[in-house]
């Protein structure tokens, strides 16, 4: 089966950056594109469609607008377009069987650098059973320009430029004690279709055994974190000989791991993280570090769900 690239799309700033996101996405994989654009029917129409048309007629020029747009930026990029009437969950889930990875959109929390997720990506998020990259305005460019300004580029990075890939690093949160090789094999191929390097965050915390701070304990702070060390380089040990092509660094912090996360996407190009596939009887949940990354993070977040 042919798997797409999709794009969620809604006419927004935000969705405008998700398709073109998803176009460079999809000329890395060597994938078509699909952009799905989801309408219904409201007895009143909303503010948003122009005197004169019909909510069909306005879902239909945006979406053609969103192609066209695409289009002219990869003229040889296979492209479907979709124009569904029903609620966007259900639209943007009907495809998931054929979809590699889903691009969505996240209004960004005003002047803030971060995500104030919209149900739509959050209830999708929290049901799509394959990664899905959420990008917002403003960044999805940005992230995808070298660190620093000016610099004299290798042959690798013009190469790299003239296929739109990346320079800066892609970022993967990792959890040794529950690793996944979805997540990481994630990583690793994002590192290597984006033309760049991956860096590992792994942050613990180990309380002392009688409750009180670990780093009261002459020695043991850094018997500990020689330990997580140890089993970051184990971990990943596999995956760096399946890409000897990626470059990749490991840090390795006490601390909460979405607070490690945020504070490396502001070199990032991509943060990758996971989401467990479970269900409880309030629902389905995205696990509490993707939620915090998804909300602080202001570069292309991908979640990629596991068992």
């Amino acid at each position: 089966m042919l798997r797409h690239v999709t794009a969620g799309v809604d006419g927004s700033v935000d969705s405008l950056a998700t398709a073109h996101w998803a176009a460079r996405e999809a000329v890395r994989r060597g994938a078509p594109l699909r952009v799905v654009h989801a309408w219904q029917w409201h007895p009143r129409p909303p503010a948003s469609v122009p005197m004169g048309n019909s909510e069909h007629e306005w879902a239909r020029q945006t979406l053609d607008q969103v192609v066209a747009g695409v289009r002219a930026a990869h003229p040889d990029l296979s492209i479907d377009a979709q124009l569904v009437s029903d609620s966007p969950v259900r639209a943007l889930l009907a495809w998931s069987d054929d979809t590699e990875v889903l691009v969505l959109g996240s209004r960004g929390l005003g002047g803030l650098a971060g995500f104030m997720v919209g149900s739509v990506s959050q209830r999708v998020v929290a049901r799509w059973v394959r990664p899905v990259v959420l990008v917002r305005a403003g960044r999805a460019t940005a992230d995808e320009e070298p660190t620093t300004p000016g610099k004299e580029r290798t042959s690798r990075e013009n190469s790299s430029e003239k296929s739109g890939t990346s320079y800066r690093d892609v970022v993967l949160g990792l959890d040794v004690r529950h690793p996944c090789d979805e997540l990481i094999e994630f990583a690793f191929e994002a590192a290597r279709l984006h033309g760049t390097a991956l860096r590992v965050i792994h942050a613990f915390s180990v309380p002392s055994a009688d409750g009180g701070d670990l780093r009261a304990v002459t020695g043991a702070e850094a018997e500990v974190l020689a330990g997580q060390e140890r089993a970051v380089v184990a971990t990943l040990r596999p995956w760096c000989a399946k890409y000897p092509e990626v470059s990749v660094t490991e840090t390795v912090s006490e601390g909460r791991p979405a607070g490690a996360l945020i504070h490396a996407s502001s070199e990032a190009s991509l943060v990758v993280v996971g989401r467990k596939i479970r269900e409880s009887h309030l629902g389905t949940h995205i696990g509490s570090v993707a939620h915090a990354v998804l909300h602080h993070v202001g570069c292309p977040v991908a979640v990629v769900p596991h068992g």
